[in-house]
């Protein structure tokens, strides 16, 4: 679907239908998952599950983290180096959860299955796979198995997934429900993985009942599962009571609490959407009225996890914690320092000889492209001011040569040739960049175009494709005032979501629904909609696209040069800003939505009420 991002799963990188969602030497005494050199062959002598027992049986505690795979190379290099970060605190295990919009099973990057292999493999963490089965052959998922063990990965979380539509199908060929995952992978792995599966300490949302969820529980670990990691809950209780029924019925693996510290107003909402749970009424009579403030969301999540962690702790039932992390680190590292648990490993820095697989990892991905000289003459060895900036993102998007008569041929964040598609708007998204509008990522809209259209086409033959107009880029805080401005007069027709890289949020979003903007309907299928502007991911991946800017830009130049500090004063005052046209059977109305932002601007700023946006 995608014009000018072409990293990842090739799709908008606004769009990501992953809603959950780290390393190095030396195992400790408290027998995190680090060790000090790679481990390239699967030894199952010394198993994860063994790990548990035996620091059950000597009464320490442990944590775990859950991340999910980021969107670009560049995402990948930021999160490998956030596991050796949060890995220095001695995590038992690390799980990365499966995408399956993002070709989760491939070699790329940015895969599950890389990252995953990537933690083992040149971070020395323990690690298990998430692998879902919905929408899945047996033979595809004996494929992604067999590849698992290859790469030396020795631990899967079994899950169901979610369907693709609203409604579950079954599937002929494939497993109906994550008890048929386990049964599989003991029936033709034996025992080489150890597997784990989900519990819902308040039943799941499709469940008949509580207690007939709990019997599916039993069932997955009759099948073989060795122990259940919960989904999130906002009282120690909760759990507590899920915990004793589950042993009352015969469950008698180790059950881990899923622990998510709030960290922001929209990321709960939607998460709490998603897994279909109520937020407790004091939790929410807190949180309303410092909806807009993240830094005090934040440190009240962090105070509640804290609170409600120590309960679980204290009550001698709960041998260790599992944490959400939705790939961030502060909350869950300072929950965890208040817990006594994160026990800093001053062995685990990666300048450590123990780390020169890890360092070869970083430079393999930053450098694969294009090379740092390669680099300078497309973006410039001396920039000189925040026009400099706008003419290489003009240069990109006209394939001219810049101003020392070098072709830019990628950015931070599209790192191949523009695609087809954006030669539909190449005039449009030429006169916004040269003007400081900084796009990233666009498409026209499309009102029924034959899927085999060489240009916008897409999926099988004989059926149609739609597209509604969509626009990324950053811009400055002086254009989004005015874009704020202009926008009341479009809505509901354009919705908005703009955000900096200190999480100033704005946005539309009807109760952070996701938006889909690109559907097909094929012969004898459902409609099929690839991708969506979804509000809570868009929060995710602003932090990896803002990052783009300092790793991958502002490093080329010496700390301190002018260059180097024009890239950070981007970086620190710009915004990301996504805009989506609805009426995808009209004109596209985003470019003059633009135009009008920029009429605005031209007025003497006498004449107008001042309404600017702050940091």
């Amino acid at each position: 679907m995608v014009n000018q991002v072409q990293r990842g799963d090739g799709n908008c990188q606004s769009c990501k239908s992953d809603s959950s969602g780290s390393n190095s030497g030396g195992e400790s005494s408290k027998e995190s998952s680090r060790c000090s050199t790679p481990v390239l062959d699967a030894d199952r002598s010394d198993r994860l599950r063994d790990k548990m027992r035996r620091r059950m049986e000597s009464g320490d505690r442990w944590f775990s983290l859950e991340f999910f795979p980021p969107r670009t190379a560049s995402g990948a290099v930021n999160l490998i180096s956030r596991f050796d970060r949060m890995g220095s605190g001695g995590p038992l295990f690390i799980d990365i959860t499966w995408h399956p919009a993002g070709d989760p099973g491939s070699d790329k990057e940015t895969s599950s299955m890389m990252i995953a292999s990537t933690a083992v493999n040149y971070c020395g963490l323990e690690s298990i796979l998430h692998l879902t089965c919905c929408n899945q052959t047996k033979e595809k998922i004996t494929d992604y198995l067999t590849k698992a063990k290859r790469l030396g990965l020795k631990n899967i979380m079994a899950l169901r997934g979610d369907p693709l539509g609203e409604d579950w199908e079954e599937e002929e060929e494939g497993f109906n429900y994550a008890v048929d995952l386990v049964k599989h992978i003991r029936s033709e792995f034996d025992d080489y993985f150890d597997i784990c599966v989900a519990g819902y300490p308040t039943g799941h949302p499709e469940a008949e009942s509580y207690e007939d969820d709990l019997r599916h529980l039993k069932e997955k670990v009759d099948a073989g599962a060795d122990f259940v990691i919960t989904q999130l809950f906002f009282r120690a209780d909760t759990f507590l009571k899920f915990l004793e029924d589950c042993r009352a019925i015969g469950i008698t693996c180790p059950i881990l609490p899923g622990i998510f510290p709030i960290q922001g107003y929209q990321s709960l909402r939607q998460l709490v959407k998603l897994s279909k749970l109520e937020v407790p009424e004091d939790i929410t009579k807190v949180i309303e009225p410092i909806k807009d403030n993240d830094a005090a969301i934040r440190n009240y999540g962090i105070q509640q996890a804290v609170e409600m962690c120590r309960v679980l702790l204290e009550s001698g039932k709960v041998p260790g914690l599992h944490f959400y992390t939705l790939n961030r680190e502060v909350a869950t590292m300072e929950v965890l320092r208040q817990l006594g648990l994160w026990i800093e490993d001053p062995r685990g820095n990666s300048s450590s000889p123990a780390f020169g697989e890890l360092n070869d990892y970083y430079l393999f991905y930053l450098k694969s492209k294009s090379s740092k000289d390669a680099l300078l003459q497309m973006w410039g060895e001396e920039l000189m001011s925040e026009e400099s900036v706008n003419e290489i993102f003009t240069c990109y998007i006209t394939a001219q040569p810049n101003r020392r008569g070098h072709k830019v041929l990628c950015l931070p964040w599209n790192d191949e040739p523009l695609a087809s598609e954006t030669n539909l708007l190449k005039d449009e998204l030429e006169k916004v960049n040269r003007r400081g509008v900084l796009t990233i990522n666009s498409q026209p809209n499309i009102n029924g175009k034959p899927s085999t259209d060489p240009i916008v086409g897409w999926g099988p033959a004989g059926g149609y494709v739609f597209q509604k107009a969509y626009l990324e880029f950053f811009t400055s805080s002086e254009n989004v005032t005015a874009l704020l401005k202009v926008l009341k007069k479009y809505e509901p027709r354009v919705n908005y979501h703009i955000v900096n890289v200190h999480g100033r949020n704005l946005t539309n979003a009807p109760d952070m629904q996701p938006n889909a903007v690109t559907w097909g309907i094929f012969p004898g299928r459902e409609i099929v909609q690839p991708t969506v502007v979804d509000p809570v991911s868009f929060m995710s991946w602003k932090d990896e696209a803002f990052a783009l800017w300092i790793e991958q830009w502002a490093k080329l130049y010496e700390d301190e040069s002018p260059s180097r500090m024009i890239i950070k004063y981007i970086h620190d005052n710009y915004f990301l800003v996504n805009l989506v046209d609805n009426d995808f059977p009209l004109e596209n109305c985003l470019w003059q939505v633009i135009d009008d932002m920029f009429e605005l601007l031209d007025v003497p700023p006498e004449l107008l009420n001042d309404g600017a946006v702050s940091e």
